[in-house]
Formats: structure tokens, sequence, C-alpha cells
């Protein structure tokens, strides 16, 4: 792959660029040169017996309209990119010209975002303004993931349940937010045992939450839940400081059931969130961290 970007490709498309343009003009001046050749102005040919091509000269309009594309085509690349890794005299990149867009948008918003940066975000869920923004942020980069509605899919944790794997408060989301998350469940069946020691461990798991189970198979796999202790807890309410679920609440992230758990169990989970530092602002954070904390306190605040 390092060949196409290397310092031959980018002369070789400058150089097919140049000779295109030149191609173009050479063209027109062997087409604009009238030969008469027959001495009532045809070419000679003559099809169904009467109709004969005539040798007309290029209307002038369509060749000054040819001739100003080119002189145009010429004038572009000298100051956009577009002739190999040249820059072109303005030094105009996409990235630039959006990031300068982005900067200006921010500085517009700049004395709107001061104002939400100093209130806790209780009183930001109760902004009209601020959650408008917020969802907008959410809807922007959030929604493809976690829904437009924020109650998430398989594999994409729902955000109005009060179910947080790593913890509900301001500042845990805008953690999650700015940093990002890398939830791993390592694959376990080797550590628990047989694949009948992993079908009880797994009827066990449903058992911790009264989902529907193999009461036998349960009793036999409630040893083994101490390989999987040691993130889910004793009780298996999970850990918010390493991500591990509550697998007592009836909250399925993967699914449920015993193939889904002995599927979990077996093959583990790895589950990413990316970081979106880069792309929002500290007080864009604040604004969309205290929007995604009102989804799973709509009732509360409705109340106040």
């Amino acid at each position: 792959m390092s060949d196409f970007v290397s310092g031959g490709w980018s002369l070789y498309v400058a150089v097919v660029t140049i000779a295109g343009l030149v191609g173009c003009l050479v063209l027109l001046a062997v087409a604009s040169k009238r030969k008469v050749m027959a001495g009532d102005n045809t070419t000679g040919h003559v099809w169904d017996e009467d109709l004969r091509e005539l040798n007309n000269p290029l209307p002038r309009w369509w060749v000054w309209l040819f001739i100003l594309t080119v002189i145009f085509s010429g004038i572009y690349l000298a100051i956009y990119p577009g002739l190999g890794s040249y820059a072109g005299s303005l030094n105009w990149t996409s990235t630039g010209q959006h990031q300068a867009e982005m900067d200006k948008a921010r500085a517009a918003m700049a004395p709107l975002y001061a104002r939400f940066q100093s209130m806790p975000a209780k009183e930001l869920a109760k902004d009209p303004q601020a959650m408008a923004i917020g969802e907008r942020l959410f809807a922007n980069n959030c929604s493809t993931c976690h829904g437009a509605d924020g109650r998430g899919s398989k594999g994409f944790p729902n955000l109005t349940d009060n179910d947080w794997l790593y913890g509900g408060t301001l500042e845990n989301i805008t953690q999650t937010i700015t940093q990002g998350r890398n939830g791993v469940m390592p694959p376990m069946a080797e550590a628990v045992g047989t694949a009948a020691d992993v079908r009880n461990v797994a009827n066990y798991v449903l058992s911790l939450s009264g989902s529907p189970h193999n009461s036998v198979a349960a009793q036999l796999g409630k040893e083994k839940f101490v390989v999987c202790a040691a993130c889910h807890g004793a009780d298996g309410k999970g850990n918010q400081a390493l991500g591990a679920p509550n697998l007592t609440d009836k909250i399925w992230l993967h699914g449920w059931g015993e193939d889904a758990v002995i599927g979990a169990i077996t093959n583990g989970r790895n589950n990413l969130m990316p970081p979106q530092a880069s792309r929002l602002s500290p007080e864009q954070v604040h604004v969309l961290a205290a929007y995604v904390w009102s989804l799973s306190h709509t009732t509360r605040l409705a109340a106040q």
C-alpha cells in the first residue's frame, strides 16, 4: 500500500494531469484546421445515395468555451491541490476548511456554552435550551450505537434504565464520553472446566436474576462460579470499577438465556466505545454528559 503514496505516484499524477490539458489544446488545434476535401465542401462521404457529410469548421463559441475550460483548469490547479503532492498557492485543504468552520461555530457558541459550563448537571437537565443542544450532540455523536432514544440495542448499553457498567454519575459519564471504554471479558471456559461445568455455571448465572433456568444444574454450577466472582463479585452484583455487569438485575447486554450465557463464558466479550475528546470540546462534553444523565432521571426531574 505504501507504493501508492510514494513521491513517484505524485509525480505521475501531476504529469498525466498536465499532459491531459496540453492534449486538449492539441486536439482543439488539429480539429480547428479546415481541410478542403472536395470541391463541394464535403468530406466525400455519401450515405443513402444523397446524404453527404459537410466539412464545416467548429463553431467559434464552442472553440472559445473549450479554450476557457482549459484555462480555468490550469488556474484551478495552480491555486488548489490537484497536481500530485502540490498543495496549491492557497494551501487549501478540506481538513483545514472543516476545522476553520468548526472553530467559527465554536466561537459563536462560546458565550452560550460559558453559561452552561458553570451549571451543575441537575440544573442543565432542567434547561430546555441546554437539553436541545445536548439532544443534537447526542444525535450526531451517540445515536448510531445507542439509538435516537438512548435505549441502545444488543451489544450497546441502554442509557435510560439506570443500569451503569461504569457508574452513572456526571463524573463517570463525562469520563466515558471523553476517554471511551474498552470492556473485555476473556474466554473463561477452560478456567471453568468441562462443557458440562460451563452449562452449570450458565444456569447458576441465570438463577441470580431469577431468570428461567435448570435448578439442578445451577446448584452444580454455584461452586464453579468462583472463577467469575473475581470480576462480578461473589453475589454477582458486578463491579463498576472494572465495568463488570450486574448479573442479578435481568438486564442482558448481549442477550439472555442459557445459550447466550454459555457463549459469553466460552468466547468472552469485547466491547469498545471510542473516546470523543478529539471530536467534542470540553463545553460540549459537559452539556452532552448532562443530557445523557437526564435520560435515566426523567421521572425524578419531572417530579421536581
